[in-house]
């Protein structure tokens, strides 16, 4: 047999360093194929993965959740109690975006490099013991610091949890166990805007043993994630990791992708508005003398609605077979509900915040899938692309609270306004995305 092999380009411009990466680059796409095809048969035939489902559910509602969305509803006592003005405690709320920028991409880098089971065990434990640490808070400084620590280690929980869906389901199933993922944040949110002020602040003895308690169950967390099992596929990524690309050029590699960039300005907008929305309605609801409870319930609809919604609209986005579409209907609607609010009164007030929460969290899931399924992205490098855009996304839930809060002094439903727009701007953001078909389309079309 003859075989004939290539020649080597000996002109001015052969970089031995350029080739070296280009075929590591090749290696690299072709061993990643690999392990997503023993992926896609170990995960069908594996139950465990529903275990790891359900923890990644759990954590995402008690861990992350609940506990973030227990300070708007407390944000009245711990200004009373700490003499803190309207925009201080914008500022505060913001904080938790602000350390977002440092820890969410990080967070990523770090669930690719070392694992979700390592990652993930201690920033439960770490998340438990900052969170705790707002209870001992006496003025705005202690409490800025804190919640600052806080906002730094939750930030790096979701896209590792997400990368867990990434890792033990495929295809059609990979949209579905993101929305679980979100359904979980939902209803941590719900729990969180609903019982913490109204029944464990009177039941446990004020706002700083509410937050000793969430603190607690963070902790616990911690404790099954030191014991899961790791999925066959990422312990090959992890042993080839070793010997792989560094931290440095996993970056470089998700930073060379423009559509994560786009989702990520995107989600900026979009997660600016609803943040900014969800730090101040409590307080204005109370400002325009509706009862702590009812102001308190209508939040806790706001994350209910979103709660009911989030799988039927993860189920939506794999019928439609676009993503971007179910993304720009769900941003419409959310602009809707958020500027309804700028210029309605009373019972119509529950319309438009049912409005805005019923696309919150299946925005989340349909978008988590989509960075996944960006090409040269994928379950090996989903916690990096997904810290990314949620980095970007921190910009807006930086900025977004301290600015609406203080247009208040306009009027109590201006802030509305500004963050209305701030979604639309996501929406134009959006359109900048490619459209790609999502997997079940794909092979629909086989």
């Amino acid at each position: 047999m003859h075989i004939t092999l290539p020649q080597l380009d000996t002109s001015s411009n052969f970089d031995p360093k350029t080739l070296a990466t280009t075929g590591m680059e090749k290696y690299d796409h072709l061993r990643e194929e690999e392990i997503k095809l023993r992926m896609d048969l170990e995960v069908t035939n594996s139950n465990y993965r529903w275990f790891m489902l359900a923890l990644s559910g759990a954590t995402a509602t008690l861990a992350v959740a609940a506990p973030s969305m227990a300070m708007p509803v407390l944000f009245s006592e711990i200004a009373d109690d700490l003499h803190l003005s309207l925009v201080q405690i914008g500022a505060v709320w913001g904080t938790v975006s602000f350390a977002g920028l440092f820890a969410g991409l990080a967070g990523g880098m770090l669930g690719d490099r070392f694992g979700t089971k390592r990652t993930l065990t201690v920033a439960c434990l770490l998340l438990g013991l900052a969170g705790a640490s707002r209870g001992l808070s006496n003025g705005l400084l202690a409490m800025t610091v804190t919640v600052f620590l806080s906002g730094l280690v939750s930030a790096t929980i979701p896209m590792n949890l997400h990368k867990v869906c990434a890792t033990w389901f495929s295809g059609k199933q990979l949209g579905k166990a993101n929305a679980v993922i979100s359904g979980g944040m939902a209803l941590g949110f719900m729990i969180g805007s609903l019982i913490s002020a109204t029944i464990l602040s009177p039941w446990l003895g004020g706002w700083r043993n509410v937050l000793f308690f969430y603190g607690g169950i963070a902790v616990l967390m911690s404790v099954p994630w030191a014991f899961t099992e790791t999925a066959t596929s990422e312990q090959e990524r992890l042993a080839r990791g070793r010997h792989g690309p560094s931290i440095r050029q996993t970056f470089s590699h998700v930073a060379r992708l423009r559509d994560v960039w786009i989702l990520g300005i995107a989600l900026l907008g979009v997660g600016g508005g609803v943040q900014g929305l969800l730090g101040y309605l409590p307080l204005y609801l109370r400002g325009i003398e509706w009862s702590a409870s009812r102001a308190d319930a209508t939040l806790a609809s706001f994350h209910a609605i979103s709660l009911i919604a989030v799988i039927p609209l993860a189920w939506l986005s794999d019928r439609l077979g676009s993503r971007k579409q179910l993304l720009v209907a769900a941003t419409l609607i959310a602009a809707a509900g958020i500027g309804l609010l700028s210029i309605v009164e009373g019972a119509v007030i529950w319309v438009a915040v049912l409005m805005a929460g019923a696309v919150r969290d299946g925005y989340m899931a349909v978008f988590m899938t989509t960075v996944t399924e960006l090409k040269g992205v994928g379950a090996a490098y989903a916690g990096t692309a997904i810290g990314l855009a949620m980095t970007l996304s921190r910009v807006g839930g930086l900025i977004a609270p301290p600015l609406g809060n203080g247009l208040a002094r306009f009027g109590a439903r201006t802030p509305f306004i500004l963050w209305a727009a701030m979604t639309l701007l996501g929406l134009a953001v959006l359109s900048l995305a490619r459209r790609r078909r999502t997997r079940a389309e794909t092979v629909g079309s086989a």
